[in-house]
């Protein structure tokens, strides 16, 4: 289990639609692990729940084939090699000082810039195709933009997902196909979602209680991880306000680590790792990364193993896809704000910062040009025009 996802995660590059076509073609077609209809169900479920859906679709594969150590493998071997190569990146940011003001550094930041802009077209168009969804997105934007905080945020979301259960109406869901092999004791399920949502509020709790930078630094990492919806880059925003603001790091280098993030293989949750590593905080370097990636990651592990026993009964209640689709929508607005704040702000201060980003976002949705190459030619025009 562990090689067979290790050989995915050195070379699933793409997002998260990418992984899962890896995952398709590794363990539907060639493997024979499930059928065509058990994995479609599979990713609707994650799709369905916050968090990275390539990683939680590798989490319940791996817990379907060989158990909890399976789940755990199948993590493992996925993660870790975008995990380590983002720590050793935030160790040369921190080793030589003058990178992280040069050139290639300023051309990732505004790789960053043509990667959630692109995020933001496409997640836009498909979240939001009709006038109530579009005015929820510009409505969470809005109120973002006015409260530029972890609370700002959360409000947004749960907003959406209110105003969505209430207003918007959309076509019944069609009847699940019970994924076969995915079996999960009730009780497992209840507990860990009980752990999550006991994290979720108490771990706040707990920060304001003890005072400190690490619990704080945790509180925010977890809070992330479990309020990601509609995609992998909704994480920018959430991430942001947990760790900038803190002083964790600041947002020059917070943006350069998220273009690096673009550039490496497997789940773009590994970015925590480079925070982690990075950090100014108590822990930092390889504890710090591999704390952070642990924090990030729980909320998905638990939501699919919660989710798993009831799925069935979720999605066939059509009042919880209309909120899902107004979370979704409002998550679309999330990160129209952190398009202008931190990401515009941060890397976008001339006339030639503009044009390498405006030509990046042509690369990537026009050409159709992969992430890895635009993100590496922003690196090189940034050392070559941007020094």
């Amino acid at each position: 289990m562990f090689l067979a996802f290790l050989r995915l995660g050195l070379t699933s590059f793409g997002g998260p639609m990418a992984h899962l076509g890896y995952f398709r073609t590794e363990f539907v077609e060639r493997r024979r692990w499930l059928d065509d209809r058990s994995f479609s169900d599979l990713v609707a479920l994650c799709q369905f729940l916050p968090g990275p859906a390539s990683s939680q679709v590798g989490m319940a594969l791996g817990l379907s084939r060989a158990g909890w150590p399976g789940c755990l493998s199948a993590w493992l071997g996925f993660t870790a090699p975008s995990a380590i190569a983002l720590i050793l990146f935030a160790y040369g940011i921190q080793r030589w000082a003058d990178l992280a003001a040069g050139g290639a550094v300023q051309g990732l930041k505004v790789a960053a810039v043509a990667v959630v802009a692109q995020a933001v077209w496409g997640m836009a168009r498909s979240l939001c195709p009709d006038p109530p969804r579009a005015a929820l997105a510009l409505s969470a934007a809005l109120l973002t933009l006015a409260l530029p905080t972890a609370i700002g945020q959360v409000a947004a979301i749960v907003i959406a997902g209110a105003v969505g259960w209430l207003v918007l109406k959309l076509p019944p869901p069609q009847a699940p196909v019970a994924p076969a092999g995915f079996r999960v004791p009730k009780a497992a399920g209840a507990a860990a979602l009980a752990l999550f949502f006991l994290l979720l509020f108490g771990l706040p709790l707990l920060s304001g209680l003890v005072g400190d930078r690490l619990s704080g630094q945790i509180e925010g990492v977890y809070r992330a991880g479990a309020l990601v919806f509609g995609g992998g880059h909704v994480v920018l925003p959430l991430l942001q306000a947990a760790v900038v603001p803190a002083g964790m790091v600041g947002n020059s280098e917070f943006l350069a680590g998220y273009g690096a993030a673009q550039a490496v293989p497997g789940p773009l949750f590994t970015f925590a790792a480079y925070l982690g590593a990075a950090s100014t905080g108590p822990v930092s370097g390889w504890a710090g990364g591999l704390l952070f990636l642990v924090v990030i990651f729980l909320p998905a592990f638990l939501l699919v193993v919660g989710a798993l026993p009831f799925w069935d009964a979720l999605r066939q209640r059509g009042a919880i896809q209309s909120a899902l689709a107004g979370v979704n929508a409002g998550v679309v607005g999330l990160l129209l704000s952190a398009l202008y704040d931190p990401v515009w702000t941060s890397a976008i201060h001339t006339r030639a910062d503009f044009a390498v980003g405006l030509a990046g976002f042509g690369l990537l949705v026009y050409a159709r040009v992969s992430p890895v190459i635009v993100v590496l030619l922003c690196a090189t025009a940034g050392f070559a025009f941007l020094g």
